[in-house]
């Protein structure tokens, strides 16, 4: 149950990672596939759908989508290929063991925040009035603005909390980041193509240094990004896949964590903003788009 078309680059991965583990379509494995195809409403009737084909086990790829497989089985396995905080979002009960019916990964976003706010600033120093876009809807935001409210003094920052509806419409958040006088933009949120393009390109017209914990957005125009690689959570998440069907029971498979984080920099999008990037973040970058 994803974001994702089926023909999509994480799918991909999965189902990469299944096939190097002898998994293969239409032999010995079936894929019913369902994305929500840029409406997230649509996730407790996907759910529904897969649990009524009595499918041995369910991948999720966001949190919403994995609360909505909880509620509609308590007994088909769950496999989280991303989750942004198992344990503060509620879906597990803690890393090592997680209980219930549900496993797989986890990056701790709200603590990754801060490097990726410490990055931000080290990058453009000039910034201090950073907006964090935000949704209500998504739980491990709030404890997001929490950790960027106390690490922000130090940094000579002030984070201003602007509230997006959902990952499809941003709502009244551009007019309140020109409202707030923002002067840079803080990004935590995946969002729609047409969402992120309305994004991109109002930072690009007001001259909005970006930081964003999705690489894609990098070379979109976005300015930074600081993120796991998520293909290769994707294909991690078919080792649990495995390890489920062969008998294992998912409350008993700990959760993991990515341990790398890659630094993307755009440098063309730099020089349209007239920023000169420090050395010292350049050459920390794992990849630097001319």
């Amino acid at each position: 149950m994803s974001l994702y078309s089926p023909d999509a680059d994480a799918p991909q991965a999965l189902r990469q990672g299944l096939r190097t583990l002898g998994y293969v379509e239409g032999q010995n494995l079936v894929i019913d596939w369902r994305y929500v195809q840029g409406r997230d409403d649509r996730l407790p009737t996907l759910a529904a759908e897969l649990v009524r084909l009595n499918v041995d086990l369910i991948v999720t790829d966001i949190t919403l989508a994995t609360r909505a497989a909880m509620r509609a089985t308590s007994t088909i396995p769950i496999v989280m290929a991303i989750s942004a905080d198992a344990v503060g979002g509620g879906l597990v009960a803690n890393l090592a063991r997680p209980g219930r019916n549900v496993t797989g990964n986890s990056v701790m976003l709200a603590e990754t925040s801060v490097k990726r706010l410490q990055l931000l600033k080290e990058a453009v120093p000039k910034v201090s009035r950073v907006g964090v876009l935000w949704d209500p809807g998504t739980p491990f935001h709030q404890a997001m603005l929490k950790e960027i409210a106390a690490a922000a003094p130090s940094l000579r920052l002030q984070p201003l909390a602007i509230a997006v509806k959902n990952r499809a419409d941003l709502g009244d958040a551009l007019s309140e980041i020109t409202k707030q006088r923002a002067d840079a933009l803080f990004v935590s949120q995946g969002m729609s193509p047409a969402a992120r393009g309305q994004l991109l390109e109002f930072a690009a017209k007001n001259r909005l240094p970006t930081m964003f914990m999705i690489k894609d957005y990098v070379p979109a125009g976005g300015l930074m990004s600081y993120a796991p690689n998520y293909l290769e959570m994707f294909r991690h998440a078919a080792v649990y896949v495995d390890r489920i069907l062969k008998g294992a029971k998912p409350g008993d498979l700990p959760v993991e964590q990515p341990t790398k984080f890659d630094l993307v920099i755009n440098m063309k999008s730099a020089k349209a903003l007239g920023l000169t990037i420090p050395p010292s973040v350049l050459a920390r970058a794992d990849e630097v788009i001319q």
